[in-house]
């Protein structure tokens, strides 16, 4: 993996700033890495207390994800679309998408590998097969997946130049000002805090866009489109301009009663990686969301 520092960068130390750019590194992690001769900052060995200058280039070589051995599951599935390169489902909230410490089974994998018979891209190894992007575990709605590599090579490239694009719905507390914006604002890993994302301004660049749908009582319904994908991106966000997601106990708006956050992926747009024929798919608004927009009108 090869980072470019920003000028805006210069003064971070080096094991800070890469917990900040790669989602999936902690500072501890980040530390290992260095001390392991893993990291490289212009060619040259770096050490965790290196700081940057702004401008350099950073190696990392990541270690291979340990085998976690995804094994075929009944679970039922709400398929939106399907052929012999793609599959699109309408996941429910509390599925995480897939294996990893702390949730070995009941996943989406494990539900897709037994739905498609093994048949799924394996670029991303065992731990993902299939796998293109993610949503939470408590977000619901649609997520793609590829059944073979040439499908998924196709997707991930679709997913950088914003060819597949994601809209989602979220019931936010309190009204934003005006009917549309745009929050531009990096996110990494939380300093405070190392389980948790923050806009930082050490984080990989973000962008959300959002219009109203509908002003509720003490909340507003919006529509966003991601123009990246960042972990928890639009939760960070909206919490970040003081209207965090209804639901989200993570970003500062628990509700009693309510299962999860109050987001929902609803729109997906893609190129077909086969025909090359656009693809719009949609899927209706979960009743759990439904309902907490119904008690605020």
């Amino acid at each position: 993996m090869t980072l470019h520092a920003l000028p805006a960068d210069s003064g971070a130390r080096l094991d800070v700033w890469l917990a900040a750019q790669v989602d999936t590194l902690t500072r501890s992690g980040a530390a290992r890495l260095l001390e392991q001769g893993a990291v490289t900052v212009d060619g040259h060995t770096a050490s965790k207390s290196t700081r940057l200058r702004g401008g350099e280039q950073i190696t990392v070589t990541l270690p291979e994800p340990a085998p976690l051995d995804a094994k075929p599951e009944n679970i039922p599935l709400d398929v939106v679309y399907e052929d012999a390169d793609v599959i699109v489902v309408n996941k429910p909230a509390g599925m995480v998408v897939h294996p990893a410490p702390g949730h070995p089974g009941s996943t989406l994998v494990n539900a897709l590998l037994y739905h498609c018979g093994g048949t799924l891209s394996g670029i991303n190894g065992a731990a993902r097969p299939g796998i293109v992007h993610r949503i939470d575990r408590d977000t619901t709605g649609l997520i793609i997946a590829a059944k073979n590599d040439a499908a998924h090579q196709c997707l991930a490239a679709q997913l950088q130049d914003h060819t597949l694009a994601r809209v989602y719905r979220c019931i936010v507390v309190g009204g934003p000002r005006g009917d549309a914006g745009t929050v531009d604002a990096p996110i990494g890993r939380s300093a405070k805090d190392r389980k948790k994302m923050a806009v930082t301004p050490t984080g990989r660049p973000a962008v959300t866009h959002w219009n109203v749908v509908e002003r509720l009582r003490g909340c507003t319904d919006l529509e966003c489109r991601l123009e990246t994908g960042r972990t928890h991106q639009i939760r960070v966000h909206m919490a970040h301009i003081g209207h965090p997601v209804l639901g989200d106990p993570v970003y500062g708006a628990a509700v009693p009663g309510l299962t999860g956050q109050c987001l929902h992926a609803i729109g997906l747009r893609f190129v077909h990686p086969r025909t090359g024929q656009l693809v719009v798919l949609s899927c209706p608004l979960p009743e759990e969301f439904m309902r907490a927009r119904q008690k605020r009108k």
